[in-house]
């Protein structure tokens, strides 16, 4: 299949324009396929050469005004248009299309619980041609008018209002001028809940076994989604410009959602059908956000090419942490987005595959090199880079550079350049070069600070290892002079703000110096930070003492930069773990400190060796924090200290027990996903057989109780085990997205390192040969999942390295092993350091 080249999309903006789509899908033509009718309106603005997209299973006909053109003429994805002549064109494609199980295109899946089935479209880049022919870029926007035949006792969701008309067809209102890539259909017995806000239709819905647990949280996402609706409305001075307002829940989604307009879909791991942190709701709360943001930036102003997709996420990224803090209750999003987003960017922006925010274009000639820019750089790096304009510009003229944004292009398409340009009409400051030192350049400064003493003053110099300019807040901490049981408490001084670089004097303070100097207090900036000599042992010693929550997510984040570093040793982390978080007070970092700790510190940066010491620690820390809170009054700490022991378990009694008892004792009752983590883990510890799964997958036979077993039965210590999983996983084929990441989660296991040793070098070029049948959403899954990330040694080293040679690589896996080959390095680096 061809993959669009930047200047071929270039030429043919030029030459159509797309006035409409009016498009028939039939989803009753059975379980492979189904029907895809499609008649393109469009104007040829010279005489000319040009080609439409397809992806079919069967191509039955295709003509051009009436008159019939050979189907055999495809090739690959493409079908030429030759001899154009100017002026309008109608074009008709009528073809039998595949459903999906990877999700990708048109996916199908039935539901195990009660044997329902539900269809839904994922579009992006290049996937539209899975469902319909287009003219497949986005910078050809056009009106999409779809009817839908389904099966009786379906509901057809889509972009605009829905009308069944009876028989099955369903008609949904023509859009007004979106990008292939936004077309959205998702059908199936949907269960939902349906109101009105603003004189707008709003829903949410999700499979029909899901459906008591949606209308549990229904009054939470209704009110979330209708506070943050307000306030975008209250942002921006282009009004919402869809007719309807849908989120779909829909299974096997790949993505964490897509930004469809007026029909948002998300994966529906977030209609929690068992107990959550509030972090977690605040997650879900934060993604809503997200994806509205995108109405108006991403869907009424779409980039031109694909070079431009941070100004789609970045933007929805930020706009999404800070209308979810400004409009509901969740007042701290910035903490959770300091532990747990931007540690994502600051790893990608280290690699070999780092690229700028904003590429140059030729660093995208492609879709196929356009989908590898969908990273911790796009997303959490270039949110990152907003909130530090916004500290540098002001939000004011901030929103009026968007607004002015908004108003230029709506319903059309725009560049890195409009954007800036745009920007800079609010504002007297130099925008342009700001976005030259921060948008075109990569890797992630350092800002280290040396603090020297006077008799009444104190003075501050930041060494500054990189080239972007900085605005940060410096904050001053001292000891408190009352004594509390725990860590010593730390009380604020104050706190100033500095420019980086700084002007050739240090900032000099009245007093002592502090006992804490915290730069980069509360976080405005990205940049790796570290702490002179005495405030870095002030830290290990009060961290938790600090008041702030934001302020401890800064410092949790220098301890891990430092430990991947090499500057840390890994116990060190462990150990400030083990003394802090007993008092920690914020969700979000609790779960992402003992995240790092045991999936990368135990996990990968201490040798086999020392593994169990660490995971005894962890276990201990979480018996302390389960002891702490037998009183009930935070159950979402309790919980977070349940799983991380269960995962860190390294003898099976205590928790088989649970198991057989059904809950933890002083709770909470084990519901089905701590039922399923717990088999997990047993299964590692060889703890459990295939009866006891099975047992299992009977009382909870639903989609996640169908991935519960696979990853058990993956996780086994077998030689038979092992060989079935691999098996399903490089030869069978048959495996959903979702069922293939299940399987590979249960294979590697540091427990098991000799006995999957043979499957290390399997694994290069039975990869690569999956990728090549499978495409690149499997190719993803492979190389995030199944890679052997716990083999640690050189000749694992090697054996990547050489892989990478491989000209057969599909560019999706490609990129995935070159970071994972990254990050083994960057591990066998940590553990000759310490």
């Amino acid at each position: 299949m061809s993959v669009l080249m930047r200047d071929e999309a270039q030429t043919r903006a030029q030459f159509l324009d797309v006035q409409r789509y009016t498009i028939e899908l039939d989803l009753t033509a059975g379980e492979e396929t189904f029907d895809s009718r499609t008649l393109i309106r469009f104007t040829a603005r010279a005489d000319g050469d040009t080609f439409v997209e397809i992806k079919p299973a069967t191509l039955r006909s295709i003509s051009l005004d009436g008159q019939p053109l050979d189907p055999a003429d495809l090739d690959g994805n493409r079908f030429p248009l030759t001899a154009l002549t100017s002026g309008e064109h109608e074009l008709r494609v009528d073809a039998a299309m595949r459903y999906s199980r990877t999700g990708e295109g048109m996916h199908r899946f039935t539901d195990p619980t009660d044997n329902e089935t539900y269809v839904y479209t994922q579009l992006f880049m290049e996937d539209v041609q899975r469902v319909f022919a287009a003219f497949d870029q986005p910078d050809l926007k056009s009106v999409f008018a779809l009817t839908v035949t389904a099966p009786e006792g379906w509901t057809v969701l889509g972009n605009g209002i829905t009308e069944h008309t009876g028989d099955g067809r369903w008609t949904i209102a023509p859009t007004p001028p979106i990008s292939t890539y936004l077309v959205a259909v998702a059908a199936g017995p949907w269960h939902s809940v349906t109101t009105e806000h603003a004189g707008l239709p709003f829903g949410i819905h999700c499979r029909a076994s899901l459906a008591p647990h949606l209308d549990a949280d229904a009054d939470e996402i209704l009110d979330i989604t209708r506070a943050c609706f307000d306030r975008f409305q209250e942002k921006f001075d282009e009004p919402y410009p869809f007719d309807s307002y849908d989120q779909a829940f829909v299974p096997e989604f790949n993505a964490g959602a897509m930004e469809n307009p007026g029909l948002v879909t998300f994966r529906d791991e977030f209609v929690y059908r068992s107990a959550v942190t509030d972090t977690e709701r605040q997650t879900r709360g934060m993604v809503i956000a997200h994806e509205m943001a995108h109405m108006w930036f991403g869907d009424l102003v779409t980039l031109t090419w694909w070079d431009d997709i941070w100004l789609n996420e970045s933007f929805a990224e930020y706009m999404g942490y800070q209308t979810l803090s400004e409009a509901t209750s969740y007042t701290d999003t910035w903490v959770d987005f300091g532990v747990a987003r931007k540690s994502w960017g600051y790893d990608a922006d280290q690699r070999p595959s780092t690229h700028p925010v904003a590429p140059d274009a030729a660093a995208v000639p492609d879709t196929a090199s356009a989908m590898l820019n969908f990273d911790g750089i796009s997303y959490a790096k270039g949110a990152s880079a907003l909130r530090q304009l916004v500290a540098w510009l002001g939000e004011k003229d901030f929103l009026a550079g968007i607004n002015t944004h908004f108003a230029r292009h709506k319903f059309g398409n725009a560049t890195l350049a409009d954007f800036i340009d745009n920007l800079a009409s609010a504002t007297d400051r130099d925008v342009h070069a700001w976005a030259d030192q921060w948008l075109r350049t990569t890797g992630v400064d350092t800002l280290t600070p040396h603090i020297t003493e006077a008799d009444t003053t104190w003075s501050l110099t930041v060494d500054h290892q990189g080239t972007r300019p900085h605005r940060i807040t410096v904050g001053t901490y001292d000891h408190a002079i009352d004594t509390q049981s725990g860590p010593e408490r730390l009380v604020p001084r104050d706190r100033f703000d500095i420019g980086i670089p700084q002007d050739d004097a240090p900032t000099t303070r009245p007093g002592r110096r502090p006992a804490l100097v915290v730069p980069n207090d509360g976080d405005l900036t990205y940049a790796k930070v570290r702490l002179d000599p005495d405030s870095w042992n002030t830290a290990l010693r009060s961290l938790s003492g600090i008041p702030d929550a934001l302020t401890r997510a800064v410092i949790w984040n220098t301890a891990r930069d430092m430990v991947r570093d090499g500057e840390l040793a890994p116990t060190t982390y462990i150990e400030a773990a083990r003394t802090h978080l007993p008092h920690e007070t914020d969700l979000a970092l609790h779960q992402g400190v003992l995240t790092f700790a045991t999936t990368q510190i135990a996990g990968r940066y201490l040798s086999p060796e020392d593994r169990p010491a660490a995971l005894t620690t962890l276990t201990a820390l979480c018996r302390d924090l389960i002891r702490r809170t037998e009183d009930g009054s935070n159950p979402g700490l309790r919980l977070i200290a349940v799983r991380h022991l269960i995962d860190a378990a390294t003898q099976p009694d205590a928790i088989q027990d649970w198991l057989t008892e059904g809950t933890v004792p002083g709770g909470p009752e084990l519901d089905a996903e701590l039922r399923w983590r717990v088999l997990t883990r047993l299964a590692v510890l060889g703890a459990v057989d295939e009866t006891a799964i099975a047992a299992e997958l009977d009382q909870d036979p639903s989609a996640t109780g169908q991935e519960g077993a696979a990853r058990c039965r993956a996780a086994q210590p077998t030689p038979e085990a092992k060989a079935a999983a691999w098996q399903a996983m490089f030869t069978d084929d048959s495996l959903s997205n979702y069922l293939f990441t299940a399987v590979a989660q249960g294979f590697w296991q540091p427990e098991q390192a000799e006995l999957v040793s043979p499957y290390v070098p399997r694994y290069y070029p039975e990869a690569t040969q999956l990728a090549v049948r499978r495409g690149p959403a499997i190719a993803e899954a492979a190389g995030r999942y199944a890679f052997p990330a716990y083999a640690i040694d050189a000749h694992s080293l090697h054996l990547g390295e050489q892989a990478l040679t491989d000209q057969a690589l599909i560019p999706a896996l490609r990129r995935k092993l070159a970071d994972q080959i990254d990050d083994l390095r960057r591990a066998l680096a940590v553990r000759d350091a310490h």
